[in-house]
């Protein structure tokens, strides 16, 4: 397990240098740069400002040199932790980072973990009490959490909390506690900014993963060691949840890996109508403006993060089934 874990690692140095290349490319597809951008900006609110000035900024940032010397130049600071100077914010590109994804990685976890929480032991009861009025009643709710996009559900609650509730919504804290040293009033104020859009974010993968642990249930309970169990006179509580949830999950640990960068974009939306410091409204704000070091450090890290919980994936596979040895 060690040494494939190793190579899983190694193999992600190449593939992240691909990612960033594309991705980097990519971003520099649409005509002109960031100074274009801030240009036409200036130029919308009725300002003006010189054009050698911005030739000048041009030549100190490098965007005067071919893209695959800009590319070297981003690409060389990375040992060092440096992944560029953000011209949009006039700070280096790392520390911005870092704090907008640290925000969303831990929202994302305890949003994954509403969703394992609630879907596993839902879609045991699902399964076990095929189309009876629970299972309807589960599954009605699955399908409204799952066609309702985490944006509106967003809005949803910034109405009721602020005008129904009468509570302070959206942000990560009131701001009375913005600046007051941390006790426990300030906890629980950070606790109630933040359950509301994990829960949101976790409703529609809630929705999936019910569904595929009923429908894996529903398979693992057919098969003959199942019947076998049984018939040795083994409680059938002991039936299911030692021998049908440990082979039923497998599917449910494959597809969480892959709920990861959809919990990622979609928080961009939900960052952006609660006003949070997830990845979201920086990212989209560096798209906008092509703020090119920046757009391509969330990218690339957002990349790390899929094939990281790809890897974590393959190893809880492995712990949970015996069955699966990996060479």
């Amino acid at each position: 397990m060690i040494a494939f874990i190793i190579r899983r690692l190694l193999a992600m140095i190449p593939l992240l240098f691909i990612v960033s290349v594309i991705t980097f490319f990519i971003i520099q597809l649409p005509p002109g740069d960031f100074f274009d951008t801030m240009q036409a900006e200036i130029a919308q609110n009725g300002s003006s400002q010189d054009a050698q000035t911005f030739q000048i900024l041009r030549v100190r940032y490098g965007l005067d040199q071919p893209i695959w010397v800009q590319y070297l130049r981003w690409v060389q600071g990375w040992p060092e932790g440096d992944f560029g100077w953000s011209m949009a914010w006039s700070a280096p590109v790392w520390p911005l980072v870092r704090d907008r994804l640290l925000y969303t990685v831990v929202l994302g976890a305890f949003s994954l973990l509403i969703t394992v929480t609630y879907a596993i032991p839902v879609g045991i009861y699902s399964s076990t009490h095929q189309y009876s009025l629970g299972d309807n009643a589960f599954s009605l709710l699955g399908f409204i959490g799952l066609s309702l996009p985490g944006f509106l559900l967003a809005l949803f609650w910034m109405f009721v909390g602020a005008l129904v509730l009468r509570i302070n919504v959206g942000g990560v804290m009131s701001a009375e506690f913005s600046n007051a040293p941390l006790s426990w009033a300030k906890l629980v104020d950070l606790w109630n900014h933040f359950w509301p859009p994990a829960v949101i974010l976790g409703l529609s993968s809630t929705a999936q993963m019910q569904r595929i642990m009923r429908s894996s249930m529903l398979d693992v309970l057919n098969q003959q060691f199942i019947t076998t169990a049984r018939a040795k006179g083994l409680k059938e509580s002991r039936v299911i949840n030692q021998y049908g949830v440990r082979v039923a999950i497998n599917p449910l640990i494959s597809v969480l890996a892959l709920e990861i960068p959809k919990i990622i974009s979609e928080s961009a939306l939900v960052g952006i109508v609660m006003s949070l410091p997830t990845t979201g409204p920086l990212f989209l704000r560096a798209l906008q403006t092509q703020d090119m070091y920046l757009a391509g450090t969330f990218l690339l890290f957002m990349t790390f993060l899929l094939m990281l919980s790809n890897l974590l994936a393959d190893v809880v596979l492995a712990w949970v089934d015996p069955r699966i040895v990996y060479e």
